[in-house]
């Protein structure tokens, strides 16, 4: 593998690059996938990022922007170049590719299906290192990283079984991919560790972000009587505002928006990238990926404070605080595990044996649902 270290070590202190953020549509339109930060043949080297959405979404996209601002804050002279709205298909090759003649020697492909066209564009240009988020495959210059959200979806899933009146849940969710059929289970287990008898309802909108179909889950879910809703979409601010409209209590999820809901907001799990992709970035211009942390899968916790839980609504109690707190503060000390078996599927089979505990790998790879989720996930 080349080294990284010696082409960023040329960076002259001179060079200062005055940033250019254009607002991007928020439509997937060619136009939105525009590279910007920088223009074309200015010779300095450049961090990209791309986004599979866009930046004020109150979600996904939104906390993985935030993060690319704490890398251009860190690292004032380099060019940090942002593409908004890239697709999971050869569009994203195709703005990687723009990114690398601008300068890009270090590129973050940010959504889980940019992963194939980053592996694509990792192998054509073995000097340019990429930071996957989320991916679970690898090459010798690129690595992935992610964070267990679980841990503070679990401590939701806590704060939601004790605020519910009816016990019932509701979780609208994307695709059926491992990462969120995990938060699922994780969400419900918190929540029975409380009230045994809550159960989670929920809805595939096939969808990272379709505010139309998150509208109609989110009303037929209070229809139903299910008084909490929670999410896995990158957008979401739909289902957040739909809960406050219809008098339901809401869990955020990816980034902070207790603004939408001021009497309905219990908590959010929340990343906080802009610490890690400062070091993924200094590791990446010292040249010391090759058998680093990064250099594979890495996962931060929220003892690494990679992700985290919001701060609570105005309405959650005080002995609610105090047993999420304490489900935290055990994460933190390595004493609280929900995966530790047993643990069952929807049909009662036994999926972890009683006292056995999942690498983070085999959690990764999830492809059920616990007892007490309610539906079916798709084929």
């Amino acid at each position: 593998m080349r080294s990284f270290g010696k082409k960023w070590g040329l960076i002259a202190s001179s060079l200062v690059v005055s940033l250019t953020l254009a607002a991007c549509s928020s439509t997937s339109s060619p136009a939105s996938t525009a590279v910007s930060g920088g223009a074309a043949g200015t010779g300095g080297k450049a961090v990209g990022f791309i986004f599979v959405g866009a930046k004020d979404d109150y979600g996904y996209n939104q906390a993985a922007y935030i993060g690319s601002q704490g890398v251009e804050k860190a690292f004032p002279d380099l060019k940090v170049l942002r593409s908004e709205n890239v697709p999971e298909t050869a569009e994203a090759e195709r703005v990687m590719e723009e990114m690398i003649r601008n300068g890009a020697k270090i590129i973050f492909p940010t959504s889980y299906g940019h992963l194939d066209p980053a592996l694509n564009v990792a192998k054509r240009h073995p000097d340019v290192l990429f930071y996957h988020q989320g991916g679970l495959k690898t090459a010798a210059n690129l690595g992935t990283y992610f964070g267990t959200i679980w841990e503070p979806v679990y401590l939701a899933g806590i704060a939601a079984g004790k605020m519910s009146k009816t016990g019932k849940l509701g979780y609208i969710v994307s695709v059926p991919i491992p990462q969120v059929l995990l938060n699922v289970n994780a969400f419900e287990l918190g929540a029975k560790s409380v009230n045994p008898s809550a159960t989670t309802t929920v809805v595939f909108t096939g969808s990272w972000c379709d505010p139309a179909q998150q509208a109609n889950a989110a009303n037929s879910m209070i229809d139903q009587g299910i008084d909490v809703l929670s999410q896995h979409q990158d957008c979401t601010k739909t289902v957040i505002e739909t809960a406050e409209r219809r008098g339901a209590l809401s869990v955020g999820y990816h980034a902070e928006a207790s603004v939408l809901a001021p009497k309905g907001w219990i908590t959010g799990s929340i990343w906080n990238w802009s610490d890690l992709y400062v070091d993924m970035v200094k590791t990446g211009v010292a040249g010391t990926f090759k058998g680093s942390k990064y250099d594979g899968k890495y996962r931060g916790q929220l003892k690494d404070n990679v992700v985290q839980l919001t701060s609570y609504g105005s309405t959650v109690p005080d002995d609610v605080k105090k047993l999420v707190d304490k489900g935290k503060a055990d994460f933190v000390a390595g004493t609280l595990n929900p995966f530790i078996g047993p643990v069952k599927d929807q049909k009662g089979v036994v999926k972890i044996e009683a006292g056995a505990k999942l690498e983070l790998d085999k959690l990764e790879a999830t492809d059920y649902f616990v007892e007490g989720v309610i539906g079916s996930i798709p084929k």
